[in-house]
């Protein structure tokens, strides 16, 4: 029986503008960076890369935790390399719902044989500080774990009070930033975090695939206890736990040493992938951390206002929405996977769905990293009102656009007025060339 050849050719993506609540377009500087070729784990180069993203991250994560690196693998790697670490069987651990990547954490956490107490609020809302502290009181948890912006729901959960909260009843504070870091506010030291991960294909503007996380001295302190090598590459006098991190791949304490001086042989590192996460974080750094997150505010200010201009409702607490991501209520008579999918295909732009008790019901518009700048804001509203005229309806004609110009007109007046003040960002791509982040 003879074989029929098959031919299959070279990826070629079609063009997209990806405006739904992630992943979105990775910046072209980050992908030239991913191009680069590969130089074997322990070269001094590679080492000495590994240390500057450290150095990179901490101004990103805002943070002096000498822990602070890349998990190898998509943002949910992140999540469970730190659940999975800090949480021994039998742990008590607190996990506040208000959409679905509380319930992950829920998961994740009771897979790691935890005894996991939830809360729960309407999808849309968020809670009030006195009950976090009310549950922790009642449950006296060794860990809180929070999402700090859910992208299902596109609303922030405030976080300023909770560390001082955790200090009091002496709770661990993790929390996962994968849908906020960058583009809202956040800091993790002055926060009175323990661990945060993050994810690079939001607001740090690359692909999935590499998770930036950091550990304060009180976190590391209880993995480290837990230290136990793995055969093969333990020597004399090497941790064996009898309680280890029941992860080999997740185990942080060991990939702490992989990312120290002692360079631990756990893993071949990602190595396209660091130099993705490098430049991600060298791009945020060089711009300023807090003029990005000035960026996402303003062209999320001008994406809510378009919406709002074309008449559409937004959905939930708007007052703890996130800067870059907008639910808006799918008008009545419009079919909301019909609409999504003119825009992909007329139209070359994404826009996200929900989950849960959201599904069907909203759609989830993204401005972030890469896409959050005025022509990416403009397109999508424009095209939107196209969609929506087409399916019937009504919508006021121009009124996206030029509700979303209003606000970029108001942030150059002010950016006139007060020179210092942080501007939208331009749409044009910067030199690739920029000065090189140092120690």
């Amino acid at each position: 029986m003879s074989r029929v050849k098959q031919s299959f050719q070279p990826i070629a993506p079609p063009a997209r503008l990806l405006m739904g609540p992630g992943p979105i377009n990775a910046d072209p500087r980050v992908l030239r960076a991913m191009s680069a070729q590969l130089v074997g784990q322990y070269d001094p180069w590679m080492t000495q890369a590994m240390d500057e993203t450290q150095v990179l991250y901490r101004q990103v994560f805002q943070t002096s935790n000498e822990q602070t690196m890349l998990v190898d693998g998509t943002s949910r790697a992140g999540i469970e390399a730190a659940l999975v670490s800090l949480i021994e069987p039998g742990d008590r651990v607190l996990v506040p719902i208000f959409g679905r990547f509380g319930h992950l954490l829920r998961e994740i956490s009771e897979r790691a044989g935890a005894e996991v107490h939830v809360i729960e609020v309407p999808w849309g809302q968020v809670f009030t500080p006195a009950a976090i502290e009310a549950a922790i009181t009642e449950v006296r948890p060794k860990l809180l774990a929070v999402v700090h912006g859910d992208t299902s729901t596109t609303v922030a959960q405030p976080l300023d009070e909770l560390g001082a909260i955790c200090q009091k009843h002496g709770v661990l504070f993790y929390t996962d930033v994968t849908a906020s870091l960058a583009g809202n506010t956040f800091r993790t030291d002055e926060l009175g975090l323990d661990a945060v991960t993050a994810g690079l294909q939001k607001c740090l503007g690359g692909p999935s695939g590499s998770a930036p996380v950091t550990f304060s001295p009180r976190a590391v302190e209880v993995i480290t206890a837990r230290k136990s090598i793995e055969a093969g590459i333990r020597t004399d006098g090497d941790a064996v736990s009898a309680h280890p991190i029941r992860s080999n791949y997740f185990d942080l304490a060991m990939i702490f040493d992989y990312w120290g001086p002692q360079r631990l042989n756990h893993h071949t590192e990602a190595t396209t992938m660091l130099y993705g996460a490098r430049e991600c974080a060298r791009l945020i750094v060089e711009e300023g951390i807090d003029e990005t997150v000035a960026r996402h505010e303003v062209n999320g200010r001008a994406m809510l206002s378009g919406l709002r201009g074309l008449g559409l409702e937004i959905f939930g607490d708007t007052a703890h929405k996130m800067n870059n991501v907008t639910a808006v209520v799918i008008p009545d008579g419009i079919d909301g996977d019909a609409a999504r999918g003119a825009m992909l295909n007329d139209f070359g732009i994404e826009i996200g769905t929900s989950f849960g008790p959201l599904h069907g019901k909203v759609w989830r518009i993204g401005t972030m990293g890469y896409n959050a700048r005025q022509d990416a804001v403009l397109t999508t509203l424009a095209a939107l009102e196209a969609v929506l005229r087409r399916g019937g309806a009504a919508v006021t004609a121009g009124g996206g656009v030029g509700a979303a110009y209003d606000v970029y007109d108001d942030a150059s007046r002010l950016a006139v007025a007060e020179p210092d003040a942080a501007a939208p960002a331009a749409a044009t791509e910067p030199d690739a060339t920029a000065t090189e982040a140092t120690r």
